[in-house]
């Protein structure tokens, strides 16, 4: 797909996402992550995924999220699948946040393990209840997961949204660089981490945070049920 790419640097997959707008996470764009991802894992030790500029992603598409509920479930689906699929990826997973990252986009911060946040004045959260949207169960799970406890209620029931150095406090980034020095970072950092042997990496992964997945693969299954309802 045009907006996902794929670049092998040595031993670290680079994936960039730019659709030249938003970065939605549209059907396609998540079936173009998850092939990304497939062949990450095959044939690199990290996975540096990146936005474009002033944008890693507004979340998932407001169109299908709005129409269908057919639709709308299956997009849910796929954005829970990816997110606890990243969250227990073999190889790490380093994002380049450049820019805003909003809802689902919030979520791929949360689903990763390294975080590099451009500076500047950027948005980062989960704004779904402020849209009139209930944050799915995989978000609240990664959220209690990743961010701080004491932020835990204003980022996830608040929908409170950070500036980049507030996203570093609250849990969805671990530093911040300029943004010119983004892309450089978050592969300096994939090449740290594909230095892991990969078997005791994701052992200890899967103990740390398999919990949680069972918690998230549970979580999808309710918020379809509610979306049946609805």
């Amino acid at each position: 797909m045009e907006s996902v790419s794929y670049e092998l640097d040595g031993d670290v997959a680079v994936v960039r996402l730019d659709d030249g707008k938003a970065n939605a996470l549209s059907p396609a764009v998540i079936e173009a992550l998850e092939a990304a991802a497939d062949r990450a894992e095959r044939e690199a030790s990290a996975l540096v995924l990146l936005g474009r500029e002033k944008r890693l992603s507004a979340g998932f598409d407001l169109t299908v999220m709005s129409g269908e509920v057919e639709a709308m479930r299956a997009l849910v689906v796929a954005g829970g699948e990816l997110m606890v699929r990243l969250y227990l990826s073999p190889v790490p997973v380093v994002v380049g946040c450049t820019g805003h990252a909003l809802a689902a986009g919030a979520i791929l911060l949360l689903s990763s393990d390294y975080r590099v946040g451009a500076d500047g004045a950027f948005k980062i959260g989960l704004n779904e209840v402020a849209i009139q949207m209930t944050l799915p169960s995989f978000g609240v799970e990664l959220g209690r997961d990743r961010l701080a406890k004491r932020h835990f209620t204003q980022a996830v029931t608040q929908a409170r949204i950070y500036d980049p150095a507030g996203a570093v406090e609250a849990g969805y980034l671990d530093e911040v660089v300029p943004p010119d020095q983004v892309v450089a970072v978050a592969l300096e950092h994939g090449r740290r981490l594909a230095q892991l042997p990969r078997s005791s990496f994701h052992g200890t992964k899967l103990k740390e945070r398999g919990p949680t997945a069972e918690n998230v693969r549970r979580g999808i299954v309710a918020d379809i049920a509610a979306l049946t309802k609805g």
